[in-house]
């Protein structure tokens, strides 16, 4: 067997035997998104997605979340990801048009960092407690956070997850033209990384997300506050 090939193989192994340990279900797959590759698939994501003419769409069956209460009894680990690896020691801006469909309250779009099942970011597009969309996120280190952000009109965002190798910030726009700072945070996470997309339906009999104009550079922001 060729090294190169050898070595790879051993990779995708290591990295599948981590998610599941960390109780994630995960698969290998090929996904090309304009471009972009994803290569994981967790929670049954490969059997939950189409993609056609570069719009994904990905579907949460019901009661599916990623959350760790903070109370640290309750954990679910069972929304459908696709994930695609980074060199995190690069600098990276990981975009996508996020546009769920809304019927129950938690139902969301996200995209995610994603170290392990005991260490990721989050940010959504998601229904609130009292039926607005909003903007959410999420840490988890161990146990979960959980931030509502700004209120947003209209069915879909650009979201935006930029990194210079020691800051990461999350950003939305309706438009692609002005960026809104939702969070920023250190860059303490591994060399090898995760980017992600998902949906989720905590609450409900299941969504669907559909994700366009997917991209992912190997370049920061030039200034994190303005997200541009």
């Amino acid at each position: 067997m060729h090294a190169r090939l050898a070595s790879t193989l051993v990779a995708v192994f290591l990295a599948m035997s981590a998610m599941a340990a960390d109780g994630v279900d995960t698969a290998s797959v090929d996904i090309d998104q304009d471009g972009l590759r994803f290569t994981r698939a967790a929670n049954g994501a490969q059997e939950l997605h189409t993609l056609e003419a570069g719009r994904l769409e990905l579907r949460s069956p019901a009661r599916r979340d990623n959350f760790r209460h903070p109370d640290g009894q309750q954990v679910t680990l069972t929304a459908p990801m696709l994930l695609t690896e980074i060199d995190n020691t690069r600098p990276f801006t990981f975009t996508a048009r996020v546009r769920p469909t809304l019927h129950e309250t938690y139902d969301a779009g996200t995209l995610y960092v994603w170290a392990s099942g005991t260490s990721w970011l989050k940010m959504a597009l998601e229904r609130d407690e009292r039926r607005l969309t909003r903007m959410v996120t999420v840490r988890t280190e161990g146990t979960s956070d959980d931030n509502n952000h700004d209120v947003v009109t209209g069915d879909a965002v650009y979201m935006k997850i930029s990194s210079d190798a020691t800051t990461i910030g999350f950003y939305y726009s309706p438009d692609r033209r002005q960026w809104q700072l939702v969070r920023l945070y250190r860059n303490a996470y591994p060399d090898r990384l995760w980017l992600g997309l998902s949906s989720q339906s905590p609450l409900g009999e299941g969504n669907a997300t559909v994700f366009e104009d997917v991209a992912l550079v190997d370049r920061a922001v030039s200034d994190f506050r303005l997200g541009e």
